[in-house]
Parts: C-alpha cells; sequence; structure tokens
C-alpha cells in the first residue's frame, strides 16, 4: 500500500484514482463497509483506491481541551487501513492554516491535482473546506466542474446488530460507541463495533517490580501508548511481542490501589511462557500490542500481598480458561 505523509510525497502524474475522505479513528465495521465500496468502486473503474485523512485528529487542533481521546494511534490506524485492500493513504498534516483552505482549493490541490480523482466516495453528511462550509451539494458541484464523479452512500457508520439481547440494537456503529464501551471496560462491545480486539500498542518500560515480586511479572506499557486506555480492571487478553508472537495475557488497568498508586498503568502478565523463559522473559525496550478480550472484574483494593496474590491466582486461572476459547474461536 501506498504511505504519504504530505502532498509532495505523492508522484507527479498520480492516477486515475478513487478517493473518500475521513479520519477513520477506529476503522470499525462500518468504515470497514465504506472502505469496501471504495475498493469495488476503483476496481470497476481501474483506478486507486485511495483514503485521504489527517493528523492529528482535526478536533484535537480546533478544541484541544475537549477533543474525545482516540482510539486508535496513528501506526495502529495506518495498519488497519491497509488490511481493508486499499492502494494508498494520504494522512496530511493537520493546522489551522491548512483548515483555512476553502472546500474548492482543497478538492482542486489535493482530490484533483495531485491524486487524479476519477471519482469520490462520500456519505450525506460530508463536511469539507474552511469552517466545513463543504457539503454533499458544494462536492457534487466541484465535480462538475473539475470533472469526477461524486458516488454518495448511504452506510457511512452502518447499523449491523452488535447484540441480540442488547437493547442498543441496530445503533449506527460510531466512533462514540466505541469509547463508550471501553470507558465501561465492556471490551467485547467494543471489539463487536470494530470487527476486531481493541489494542494498544507502546514501548514495555520499568515499572515497580511489584508483580516479579508477588510471582506474577508484567510488562508495563509506556505512558505515551497509543490507544484508548479502558476502564480500571483486569482482562484477559494478548501481547504481541516483537518477533510477532502472541502470548496470552492477565492484563491490569488502574493504579494499583493496594501498594497506595496513583498513576494509571496497563500491564501485562504474559500466561504460558515456556519453563526455560519464566525467568528471563525479557520483554524490557520492546514496542509490543496488547489486545483486550474480556474484563474479567474492576480494580479492588486488598488488605495486603496476600489477598492480592490469591486474587491474582483466580485472574490468572480465568484469563487461561477465556483465552483458549478465544483462540480456538479465532482459527
Amino acid at each position: 500500500m501506498f504511505y504519504w505523509r504530505d502532498l509532495a510525497s505523492v508522484p507527479e502524474g498520480f492516477g486515475p484514482s478513487v478517493l473518500t475522505l475521513g479520519n477513520f479513528d477506529g476503522v470499525h465495521r462500518g468504515h470497514q463497509r465504506v472502505l469496501q465500496q471504495l475498493v469495488d468502486a476503483a476496481r470497476e473503474r481501474n483506478a486507486a483506491a485511495v483514503v485521504v485523512s489527517f493528523d492529528p485528529h482535526p478536533a484535537s487542533v480546533h478544541r484541544p481541551d475537549t477533543a474525545p481521546e482516540l482510539i486508535m494511534g496513528l501506526e495502529d490506524r495506518v495498519e488497519t487501513l491497509a488490511g481493508t485492500g486499499i492502494d494508498g493513504v494520504l494522512m496530511m498534516h493537520y493546522t489551522l492554516d491548512f483548515a483555512a483552505s476553502t472546500p474548492e482549493q482543497f478538492i482542486e490541490e489535493v482530490f484533483v491535482r495531485a491524486l487524479g480523482a476519477k471519482a469520490v466516495v462520500v456519505g450525506h453528511d460530508v463536511r469539507f473546506g474552511r469552517g466545513n462550509s463543504g457539503d454533499l451539494d458544494t462536492m457534487r458541484g466541484l465535480g462538475e466542474k473539475l470533472g469526477f464523479e461524486v458516488l454518495a452512500i448511504d452506510d457511512f457508520g452502518a447499523s449491523f446488530p452488535i447484540d441480540a439481547t442488547d437493547d442498543d440494537g441496530d445503533r449506527r456503529c460510531s466512533s462514540t460507541w466505541i469509547r463508550e464501551a471501553l470507558e465501561k471496560g465492556d471490551v467485547a462491545t467494543a471489539a463487536r463495533i470494530l470487527g476486531r480486539q481493541h489494542r494498544m500498542r507502546g514501548e514495555v518500560v520499568h515499572g515497580a517490580a511489584r508483580g516479579r515480586d508477588l510471582g506474577y511479572p508484567t510488562a508495563n506499557l509506556e505512558p505515551a501508548a497509543q490507544g484508548y486506555i479502558p476502564a480500571d480492571g483486569i482482562y484477559a487478553g494478548w501481547l504481541t511481542d516483537a518477533s510477532g508472537t502472541r502470548w496470552p495475557a492477565a492484563v491490569s488497568v488502574g493504579s494499583n490501589p493496594t501498594f497506595h498508586g496513583i498513576m494509571r498503568q496497563v500491564e501485562a502478565h504474559v500466561i504460558n511462557r515456556p519453563p526455560e523463559q519464566v525467568q528471563d522473559f525479557d520483554l524490557y525496550g520492546q514496542r509490543v500490542i496488547v489486545e483486550f478480550v474480556e474484563r474479567l472484574r474492576g480494580q479492588v483494593t486488598y488488605t495486603g500481598p496476600e489477598a492480592l496474590i490469591d486474587q491474582m491466582k483466580l485472574d490468572v486461572a480465568r484469563a487461561r480458561d477465556l483465552l483458549s476459547t478465544d483462540q480456538r474461536a479465532s482459527r
């Protein structure tokens, strides 16, 4: 897949292309349906399927104090977009100066001159250009003027039956809904909306080593790890190390209240390590991925280390059982 971080990186004369525009935070099932239609339209026209997106998120530029926390980091967003079958991503650096472009300036410079747009796939509620002044009618008018087709689709953020027993029913897929689920620790619902398990990515750093002292060493993610941190608690999950090996894990999110901690941490205890690696299983400095499968319980303050160790034994056993089922289901 082509990946460009600015217009200057796009090869001269690139095209023809079929484009879509959006932030695609989460690349959830609604996004995936749109991207499949993008790919289909591109193949029908013998053109490249290209996503135009932004970094940082526009909300963090226009209203940094109230902008929502992102579901996924840039690296995961690009990697997930690549897995949808598209041919390229133009990730434009979003600034206030860039946001001042009129709808026509933006479309002519980016879509037409740089990417050779033959068609554009957008939702009926598309907004673009200075002050979000461009809409679907604006896009259609620019298409007639600049020579590209506009394909308006209904299912940007399409609805799906997430759970037959869920009161949400066919609620429209959205990044907001995913954040709501993660904020409650409901990583299972988040996974159904995403179409895959929610993940975080970051470097393993040294912590207080309490887990090791208790017999349950953990890989602590750096504070700057990418991805939305779910609610405090213990989760069954997976850790993928730098070699690509995927390990079952019990994942703790929280501030370690038993030891009067303050800062929230995400740390994963790898389950079922080979006997020869029990003592020297070293992930420090590695960039790893932590996936969340199911929340086992909330965060609890225990009376001392002994009670905590007893609970950790139960947590690890439950995580092992759940993940053995999850592994079979994913085959």
